[in-house]
Protein backbone atom coordinates (compact mmCIF):
# COMPACT_ATOMS: atom_id res chain seq x y z
CA UNK A 1 0.00 0.00 0.00
CA UNK A 2 2.71 2.59 1.03
CA UNK A 3 4.01 1.78 -2.40
CA UNK A 4 0.97 2.73 -4.34
CA UNK A 5 1.26 6.07 -2.08
CA UNK A 6 4.23 7.35 -2.99
CA UNK A 7 3.78 6.18 -6.62
CA UNK A 8 0.51 8.54 -6.29
CA UNK A 9 2.56 11.27 -4.94
CA UNK A 10 5.44 10.71 -7.69
CA UNK A 11 2.48 11.07 -10.28
CA UNK A 12 0.81 14.46 -8.63
CA UNK A 13 4.81 15.98 -8.58
CA UNK A 14 5.39 14.96 -12.43
CA UNK A 15 1.65 16.10 -13.22
CA UNK A 16 1.50 19.14 -11.67
CA UNK A 17 4.67 20.98 -12.97
CA UNK A 18 6.92 19.97 -9.40
CA UNK A 19 10.33 19.33 -10.89
CA UNK A 20 11.96 17.01 -9.03
CA UNK A 21 14.96 17.24 -10.53
CA UNK A 22 16.62 19.48 -13.62
CA UNK A 23 18.86 17.64 -15.79
CA UNK A 24 21.85 20.29 -17.57
CA UNK A 25 24.17 19.08 -19.86
CA UNK A 26 28.00 19.75 -19.02
CA UNK A 27 28.20 21.99 -22.46
CA UNK A 28 24.91 24.50 -20.77
CA UNK A 29 26.49 24.63 -17.55
CA UNK A 30 30.17 25.64 -18.63
CA UNK A 31 28.65 28.35 -20.82
CA UNK A 32 26.65 29.36 -17.60
CA UNK A 33 30.02 29.58 -15.93
CA UNK A 34 31.50 31.33 -18.61
CA UNK A 35 28.51 34.11 -19.20
CA UNK A 36 28.69 34.55 -15.25
CA UNK A 37 32.36 35.03 -14.94
CA UNK A 38 32.35 37.33 -17.71
CA UNK A 39 28.74 39.67 -17.13
CA UNK A 40 27.49 38.51 -13.58
CA UNK A 41 30.94 38.37 -10.93
CA UNK A 42 31.31 41.63 -11.03
CA UNK A 43 28.07 42.27 -8.85
CA UNK A 44 27.20 38.53 -7.79
CA UNK A 45 31.01 37.40 -6.27
CA UNK A 46 33.25 35.14 -7.96
CA UNK A 47 31.22 31.83 -8.24
CA UNK A 48 28.38 33.32 -6.27
CA UNK A 49 29.86 34.23 -3.26
CA UNK A 50 30.26 36.99 -1.05
CA UNK A 51 27.72 38.96 -3.56
CA UNK A 52 28.41 42.68 -2.06
CA UNK A 53 24.59 43.63 -1.52
CA UNK A 54 23.64 41.76 -4.77
CA UNK A 55 21.10 39.08 -4.69
CA UNK A 56 22.43 35.87 -2.83
CA UNK A 57 22.45 33.41 -6.00
CA UNK A 58 22.86 30.44 -4.08
CA UNK A 59 19.43 31.34 -2.18
CA UNK A 60 17.45 31.62 -5.76
CA UNK A 61 14.56 29.01 -5.48
CA UNK A 62 15.25 26.17 -7.49
CA UNK A 63 11.77 26.13 -8.49
CA UNK A 64 12.27 29.92 -9.72
CA UNK A 65 13.42 29.52 -13.39
CA UNK A 66 11.06 31.61 -14.81
CA UNK A 67 11.27 34.63 -12.41
CA UNK A 68 15.26 34.42 -12.52
CA UNK A 69 14.81 34.44 -16.71
CA UNK A 70 12.66 37.35 -16.26
CA UNK A 71 15.26 39.27 -13.82
CA UNK A 72 17.70 38.62 -15.27
CA UNK A 73 16.32 39.60 -19.34
CA UNK A 74 13.82 42.84 -17.82
CA UNK A 75 16.03 43.60 -14.96
CA UNK A 76 15.55 43.91 -11.62
CA UNK A 77 15.82 46.81 -8.62
CA UNK A 78 19.81 47.75 -9.23
CA UNK A 79 20.38 45.49 -11.81
CA UNK A 80 20.27 45.98 -15.67
CA UNK A 81 18.20 43.97 -18.16
CA UNK A 82 20.39 42.10 -20.27
CA UNK A 83 18.20 41.02 -23.12
CA UNK A 84 19.44 42.00 -26.36
CA UNK A 85 23.17 41.38 -24.79
CA UNK A 86 23.06 38.23 -24.10
CA UNK A 87 21.61 35.55 -26.18
CA UNK A 88 18.56 33.84 -24.89
CA UNK A 89 20.73 30.65 -24.32
CA UNK A 90 23.11 32.24 -22.22
CA UNK A 91 20.85 33.15 -20.49
CA UNK A 92 19.31 29.66 -20.15
CA UNK A 93 22.65 28.88 -19.46
CA UNK A 94 22.96 31.18 -16.58
CA UNK A 95 20.06 29.47 -15.01
CA UNK A 96 22.15 25.92 -15.58
CA UNK A 97 25.17 27.45 -13.66
CA UNK A 98 22.50 29.01 -10.45
CA UNK A 99 20.64 26.25 -10.17
CA UNK A 100 23.50 23.59 -9.69
CA UNK A 101 26.13 26.19 -8.18
CA UNK A 102 29.61 24.78 -8.20
CA UNK A 103 28.32 20.99 -8.39
CA UNK A 104 28.76 21.39 -12.18
CA UNK A 105 33.09 21.68 -11.81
Amino acid sequence: MNKLKYLGIGLWAVASGVALAQAFTPEQYKLGNDTYARHCAACHGARMKNPEGSFDLPTFPKDGKERFIRSVAKGKNSMPPWEGLLKPEEIEALWAYVHMGDKGD
